[in-house]
């Protein structure tokens, strides 16, 4: 970036370690955003761009910090704008699921790949559950191989009443589900509390500001 590397950055972090929630990348992040702002860099600049990309996949992602579709590694970025909030539940059984384990994993015994999905047309809410759930992460059998503390994760999620749809985030071993409002997220959240499992109700999707 031809500026000089006098920054000192402190960040907090607070998600689980090996959680499947990009934690990692939204750190690195992070810090390119603090740097990029001390330096008085455009998000957009090429450049800085570049470093995200090198530094990980999920980087360039969360550098930009609003819903995007993602292609290629994750490189090629454009706008989804029209990806409504959606309010969620995440659960993490208390387990790491490190990425590298998982992908030798999924590598042993990987599944055929499907045709590139096409964005949805129905971009209501039981249009948006429709489609994913037609959807799948290769990565959630592995990583259930791994660690059954996942699978038992997944059924409860699936299973609670105002979850519409369940599913891995990422490698795991954070478990998302889908609820219709705040209110139904924070009742699925209290439901599924217990004492070695990280559960918070959240909002996925929002453009930050909102």
């Amino acid at each position: 970036m031809g500026r000089p590397q006098d920054l000192s950055i402190r960040l907090d972090k607070e998600l689980p370690m090996a959680a499947g929630l990009g934690g990692g990348s939204a750190d690195a992040a992070a810090a390119l955003r603090l740097a990029a702002r001390a330096w008085g860099v455009a998000i957009d600049d090429p450049r800085l761009l570049a470093v995200a990309e090198g530094l990980g996949s999920d980087v360039p992602m969360c550098l930009v910090s609003r819903p995007v579709w993602g292609e290629g590694r994750g490189e090629v970025l454009s706008a989804a704008d029209w990806l409504p909030p959606l309010h969620a539940v995440l659960v993490n059984p208390g387990v790491a699921s490190p990425t590298g384990p998982v992908y030798r994993a999924y590598g042993a015994d990987p599944r055929p790949l499907d045709a590139r999905p096409e964005r949805p047309a129905d971009r209501s809410f039981a249009g948006l559950i429709d489609w994913l759930g037609r959807q799948r992460n290769d990565l959630e059998p592995p990583a259930v191989r791994l660690e059954p503390a996942i699978a038992t994760a997944v059924s409860a999620v699936r299973a609670d009443p105002d979850v519409a749809m369940a599913r891995m985030s990422g490698s795991g071993a954070t478990v998302f589900g889908l609820c219709g409002d705040a209110d139904a997220a924070a009742a699925a959240a209290d439901r599924m509390s217990r004492p070695e499992w990280w559960v918070r109700a959240c909002v996925l999707g929002a453009p930050k500001g909102t």
